[in-house]
């Protein structure tokens, strides 16, 4: 193919020279065109080397249905994009742009052995080859092939772009500007109210850009709607995804088409709400199946129009036609009339209409009927072809420098069927059609299937006289798949297209498929001998092409990728020289270094404060929920292991969450305030799960209970004084409490006032000794530390953070939700079974308990370990087994969850997740580590304090 610039054709600003770097070469184009087309102009033949054989590659298409022309993009320093399509990437002063997948260079990659060692590589060969010996495919196979893989190279520095996004709203939602389109949206423009339209490219018009013929009824139309007060035109901007109730997200590009980015966001996210939607996407022209078809040159008839008439390029010198489809006559019509020498015109008809015959007889065409194209010659460029009649006999060759296929029509219903609209099977299109919407949602022109691109037949190949099991003939580009790779995937016994298409990759290529799905699954329907809609269509999902990840995050990057709650008392924290760490969303203080301190230094001293003085800990992280209402017992009754009906107002309970899977799915310790009122408490990072989950009950499963939810996590801040010490640094601020053992025992909660200030205070320990919880309004939470703080100076009070506070816990086997636990852990398997009601008659989870394999032996259950040797501190995360000695790979009987050095008790503990664990007690265990092996002992998780006795201080 040598491509070239025809003299007074196109809609390309030829005043506007652009000069942009290929592969570090300066190239030349025209304001308006696009990558592809100007280097098509500039007769470049190769764009980029295939997924898995790497054979050459040029540009098939003219649109986003571009399989082959992938590119990557730099745009400045970070400005890195891989796997962008040539046919969609607008010029630019400055481009650059560099083809992909090869190495030394496009024109001599090494990775093209591949393509002589193909049938090495079938579909599936990754699930039966290289398994054996395993050492081999651990060392050698899987870092080699996964050197080789992908598309494109992953980009090396942070984005520094920044996206943005917008709601928007309207009465009708119309996507795609072509003819169709454009005569919707100016039909609902005039019907008044609010109406959008999208379209993904620069200029509105849609195939008609193609056609000179239609311009002036284009631009006229476009100048009615730019007058249209109540419409709005969003050009540069695709249509990804069509979700419930007309929800459909777009990604307009703001700035790709610049050379100038200047300081605003490269990409917006549209959120677009619509009363109605019109789809006007079109159709897209479909390849033909036979060996050669992916040699560059080869490429779709309607794409070698567009170029013509759209940016006035001529794809070759010398084309041919392999058709079976009138369109793709009227297009080398056009060329053929624009200056462009058509060699031949192969059609696989018998016969054609008068018009098209007598076309190409008064144009001096050649052309031959009932034939077809069995070969094309050439490597990095077309430059012949071997043509045979369909009946066997061999026909002569042909010289051509680009070989253009009309297979067809496709209409594009990617849209439709993410909005779950049902499709029916056209055997005149030979494709499926929109049936019956899910949404307020109707489909116009080509999309609809009301559209004539003229007559034609649908094959599923080219015939050839060669044996069809030793030919390339492509069927999905971009992953390389051919049909005989859709040949052996029927032959291992694979018959709905959803399973071919994982097996061979077909259609699962970033482009979704949109020039392989009919031709996929018109030769499965061949090999199965079934027809077409009895194999099933593969699932379109969204987005409908490629995206940055960027437009999706919109502002949610760096610092405000996930925003970071700090409590009231944070600043204190920070004051001190804390050392934090996140904690789900929050910020919390992890340990208070003192001078010369490491953490490790710091825990011990805040852990043996806590033990024999008192410490101080911001607890206001944990998640708090109001429970409201003359059902409210009732309501947490059902979604809590434990009884809730008895407890009586004033006392606090250990709450245990199920999941219906009767897993742990978070605890805490609740308090009943009232007769109708509970204030419950979850983990930090619990919050939000565990009242989406409350909600989901309680709307859907017991919508009779009268009970209101209320997350208060942010009303309360809670200071937690813990310690032999404690009564006495909060006894002089307490009013209307009694704070004796006897009036306010372990497990209690009472309201009054602290320094004045309302407060509920519960009489509840996470470190095993005396301890109280001050929950007050958010704002005092300073005001209070700071003078408990004070206060406390005379007892040696000590602020502490989670690393401490895990210890304490450690210390007395106090589990933590989602460290200890992993998803797959029940009560008995935590030794919690003390907290199911035994007499409950149904709870969260309860009918789970039952089943088979949550009662059989074997469990991973937690239990504690003491290592043999005191001082050594296991792992989080490390293995434990049995037997040392056995071989690698060794039998693994579960793993450290929790491990900590406990300068209370003068040597290391651990809890672990072991399988029988309940019946290994005092059995030896052993971690296996590099260069070691550490033994320990299996006990029960309480290390401290096993009666409990230090929890009246």
């Amino acid at each position: 193919m040598s491509g070239w610039r025809v003299e007074g054709m196109g809609r390309v600003d030829r005043s506007q020279q652009v000069a942009f770097q290929w592969d570090g070469k300066t190239r030349h184009g025209f304001a308006g065109d696009t990558l592809a087309s100007a280097l098509l102009a500039d007769g470049e033949t190769l764009f980029g080397r295939s997924f898995k054989y790497h054979r050459p590659r040029g540009v098939m298409s003219a649109g986003t249905e571009e399989a082959n022309a992938l590119v990557s993009v730099t745009r400045g320093p970070g400005r890195f994009t891989p796997n962008l399509r040539a046919t969609a990437v607008e010029i630019y002063e400055g481009l650059d742009a560099r083809s992909q997948n090869r190495w030394p260079s496009l024109k001599t990659d090494i990775g093209s052995i591949n393509d002589r060692l193909g049938r090495f590589f079938p579909a599936g060969f990754y699930n039966k080859t290289f398994m054996w010996p395993r050492s081999f495919w651990e060392k050698l196979y899987e870092p080699a092939i996964r050197n080789m893989a992908g598309l494109g190279d992953a980009p090396e520095l942070p984005d520094p772009d920044h996206y943005t996004a917008e709601y928007l709203h309207c009465e009708v939602l119309l996507i795609g500007a072509g003819p169709a389109g454009l005569e919707a949206a100016l039909a609902a423009a005039k019907a008044g109210g609010r109406v959008v339209l999208v379209d993904e490219q620069d200029e509105l018009g849609g195939g008609a850009l193609s056609d000179p013929a239609q311009w002036d009824a284009l631009e006229a139309a476009v100048r009615d709607l730019d007058k249209a007060a109540n419409v709005r035109v969003l050009r540069r901007t695709t249509a990804l995804g069509y979700y419930h109730d007309n929800f459909i997200t777009a990604v307009e590009r703001l700035t790709d088409h610049l050379s100038d980015t200047g300081s605003g966001p490269r990409e917006k996210l549209w959120r677009i709400r619509a009363a109605e939607v019109v789809l006007a996407q079109g159709a897209i022209e479909r390849p033909l199946v036979f060996e050669g078809n992916d040699t560059p040159g080869v490429m779709l008839a309607s794409a070698a129009r567009t170029y013509l008439h759209r940016y006035g390029v001529a794809v070759g010198r010398n084309v041919a036609l392999m058709a079976c489809h009138d369109s793709g006559w009227h297009d080398v019509f056009a060329l053929h009339d624009a200056g462009v020498q058509v060699a031949a015109i192969v059609e696989y008809r018998a016969e054609v209409s008068e018009e098209l015959a007598v076309g190409a007889r008064d144009r001096g065409i050649p052309v031959q009927l009932d034939a077809s194209v069995i070969d094309v010659k050439g490597r990095h460029s077309a430059s012949g072809i071997s043509v045979a009649g369909n009946d066997g006999t061999r026909g002569a060759s042909i010289a051509c420098d680009a070989l253009l296929m009309a297979g067809g029509w496709t209409p594009s219903i990617h849209l439709w069927s993410h909005s779950k609209g049902s499709i029916a099977w056209n055997e005149d299109w030979g494709a499926y059609l929109p049936d019956k919407p899910h949404e307020n949602v109707r489909c116009v022109g080509a999309c609809g299937g009301e559209w004539s691109f003229g007559d034609g037949i649908n094959l599923d190949r080219l015939p050839t006289p060669k044996d069809p099991a030793t030919i390339k003939a492509f069927v999905d580009f971009q992953n390389d798949v051919t049909a005989k790779d859709i040949a052996l995937a029927v032959r291992e016994g694979f018959k709905s297209i959803e399973h071919i298409k994982r097996y061979t990759t077909t259609g699962m290529a970033t482009d979704q498929g949109k020039t392989s799905n009919l031709n996929g699954l018109q030769l499965a329907s061949t090999a199965l001998s079934r027809p077409i809609p009895q194999i099933g269509l593969t699932t379109f999902r969204p987005p409908y092409t490629p995206q940055t990840f960027g437009a999706m995050a919109g502002h949610a990057k760096d610092a405000l990728f996930q925003p970071t709650r700090k409590t009231n008392i944070d600043s204190w924290a920070d004051e001190q020289g804390a050392v934090f760490e996140p904690v789900a969303q929050w910020r919390r203080a992890r340990y208070f270094p003192q001078a010369g301190e490491d953490m490790h230094a710091a825990v011990n001293r805040e852990c043996l404060a806590v033990r024999n003085g008192v410490g101080i800990f911001d607890a206001s992280t944990l998640g708090k929920i109001e429970v409201v209402g003359p059902d409210a017992a009732e309501f947490l009754n059902r979604m809590y292991t434990n009884p809730w009906k008895m407890l009586e107002p004033g006392r606090c309970r250990y709450g245990l969450m199920l999941k219906e899977d009767g897993f742990i799915t978070d605890d805490g310790v609740s308090a009943r305030l009232s007769e109708d009122r509970f204030h419950l408490t979850t983990t930090t990072g619990g919050a939000p799960p565990v009242l989406n989950m409350m909600e989901d009950y309680l709307q859907t499963e017991w919508p009779d209970l009268d009970v209101w939810l209320t997350s208060t996590t942010e009303q309360w801040a809670v200071i937690a004084l813990q310690g032999p010490k404690a009564r006495e640094v909060i006894a002089p601020f307490v009013e209307g409490i009694d704070l004796s053992p006897e009036a306010f025992p372990h497990m209690a909660v009472r309201e009054g006032t602290i320094c004045g200030v309302p407060t509920r205070l519960f009489r509840v320990s996470f470190t095993g000794e005396l301890g109280f919880e001050i929950n007050v309004p958010t704002a005092y939470g300073r005001a209070l530390w700071e003078t408990l703080f004070e206060a406390g100076q005379d007892h040696g009070i000590t602020p502490y953070g989670t690393e401490t506070m895990h210890v304490l816990r450690a210390e007395k086997g106090y589990i933590i939700v989602g460290q200890d636990t992993d998803g797959t852990i029940t009560p008995m398997d935590a030794a919690l079974d003390w907290a199911i009601g035994k007499k409950k008659a149904d709870f969260v989870g309860m009918r789970s308990l039952t089943r088979p394999d949550i009662v059989a032996p074997g469990r991973k259950q937690l239990v504690g370990l003491l290592t043999d040797d005191p001082n050594e501190v296991l792992e989080e995360g490390a293995q434990v087994v049995a037997d040392p000695n056995q071989p690698v790979p060794m039998t693994m009987l579960g793993h450290v969850t929790s491990s900590y050095w406990s300068e209370t008790l003068g040597r290391s503990i651990a809890i672990a997740m072991v399988a029988g664990g309940h019946e290994r007690m005092g059995d030896t265990l052993h971690i296996p580590m590099p260069g070691k092996t550490i033994a320990a002992k299996v006990t029960g998780m309480v290390f401290y304090d096993e009666k409990g006795e230090r929890l009246n201080g």
